[in-house]
């Protein structure tokens, strides 16, 4: 009896552009992270005081808000490949500058310019994933490449304690600065579209676009952006969300020294724990919502279920600031990390959900400049002023409610995550 023709499988050439990603990711929040981590160090080459050092610390902040919007375009507009290769090669070239520094204000200017190319690696990563994933998987690989901010959370600090007692803080941040070059030259060597890569076959090509419709639709602005009304529900939730994981990640240990009575050591063990967690939140959440597609639910519903799920385990992981055993306050801290990952890893995934590849990664700028305005004002500028006076709590319990307010915005504007057409007389918000 005659056999049927054997069916080609797909190459896997899309998980090691997402290695890639992970790793950009995890260097990307090395560098960021190494600043915090090395500032006792640093002190002892210049005056740094309190006041200073949340000078330093804003002046990323507001250069990462900027960068989004500069950045997200620029990749739309030169392709991911040389997006993602000026992206990294300016923020490694900042974190390089790092260790010439001899003042805090060359210092605060090295420390702008790492925020201005760092933003860059969310758009960029986003749009690749876009271009080598299909929609059913793109929520699981956003998840494990998001992954990467929080592994470089877990290992940094042991690698820095490592580093700086041999080579000192100057040389931290030129072995930083130097692991974004080689990850470069990699990038350059490997990374094609899908349909140039010469290691990805007819099979994956076809997985990789199952969905699509193959419209080609145009590079677009951000004002052009902005009459969407998707443009602004994802940054209405990106503005709600980001503070949350940006306050967890500036507060957190100064909470548990302060109230929790831990000292370095312990701080030491728990962090570390906690960004795991994180970790599996972020993969856990990506796949959730594949797992509702391939239960029946259309794209939608099963990234807002995911959210829903998500959003949902907020409200009860802060309350970890009401309870005195330690280890279930790190319990539900760490559930709120992990449901904040999980969120996150389908939220960035709606843009590509929604809009064609040409305008993902300006789409996702726009976001991240909302979220990192959000970061300015409810994860530094508030908390700073409020906790002096009212503590920590009513501030851990307000954030419980952030997730479903922003669930119930992006149901509002993102709809029903249909795809848009951009040629089409776009709507407003409210419309």
């Amino acid at each position: 009896m005659p056999s049927g023709p054997v069916k080609t499988k797909p190459t896997r050439v899309r998980w090691w552009i997402l290695t890639l990603l992970f790793l950009a990711t995890t260097i990307n929040y090395m560098d960021r992270i190494a600043f915090g981590f090395l500032v006792p160090e640093i002190r002892k080459d210049m005056v740094m005081d309190e006041r200073t050092y949340g000078y330093l610390t804003s002046a990323f902040e507001f250069a990462y808000m900027i960068g989004f919007l500069l950045m997200g375009k620029f990749i739309d507009r030169f392709g991911t490949k040389i997006g993602y290769a000026v992206s990294i090669a300016w923020w490694s070239a900042a974190a390089l500058f790092h260790a010439l520094a001899q003042t805090p204000l060359t210092l605060g200017m090295n420390r702008a310019l790492l925020g201005l190319g760092e933003a860059g690696n969310f758009p960029a990563a986003i749009k690749s994933v876009a271009e080598w994933f299909p929609k059913k998987d793109r929520a699981f690989a956003t998840g494990i490449f998001n992954a990467g901010s929080n592994v470089a959370s877990m290992i940094g600090p042991p690698l820095f304690a490592v580093m700086v007692l041999q080579y000192g803080w100057r040389g931290c941040f030129l072995i930083t600065g130097a692991l974004g070059f080689l990850w470069l030259a990699v990038w350059l060597w490997t990374y094609q579209k899908p349909d140039e890569h010469p290691g990805v076959n007819s099979a994956e090509t076809e997985y990789i676009l199952s969905g699509e419709d193959g419209t080609v639709e145009p590079v677009i602005g951000w004002l052009a952006a902005l009459r969407y009304r998707e443009t602004w529900g994802f940054a209405a939730g990106k503005f709600l969300t980001d503070p949350v994981w940006r306050f967890y990640s500036y507060w957190l240990p100064v909470y548990l020294y302060d109230v929790r009575g831990f000292d370095m050591k312990k701080v030491g063990w728990v962090l570390p724990f906690i960004y795991l967690m994180a970790d599996f939140g972020s993969v856990a959440g990506g796949w959730l919502s594949g797992y509702f597609m391939r239960r029946g639910y259309d794209v939608g519903r099963s990234r807002k279920m995911a959210m829903g799920v998500c959003a949902g385990c907020m409200p009860l992981a802060v309350t970890a600031v009401m309870f005195d055993n330690p280890v279930t306050a790190i319990l539900l801290m760490s559930l709120a990390t992990a449901a904040h990952q999980g969120w996150s890893a389908n939220q960035f995934t709606t843009v590509s959900d929604v809009f064609p590849r040409p305008a993902v990664a300006s789409v996702t700028g726009i976001g991240g400049c909302a979220g990192g305005l959000g970061g300015v004002i409810f994860a530094t500028l508030l908390p700073g002023f409020l906790i002096p006076v009212v503590g920590y709590k009513p501030i851990f319990l307000t954030f419980g409610v952030f997730h479903l307010t922003a669930l119930l915005l992006v149901h509002l504007l993102m709809r029903d995550l249909k795809p848009v057409r951009l040629q089409e007389n776009p709507g407003v918000p409210g419309s």
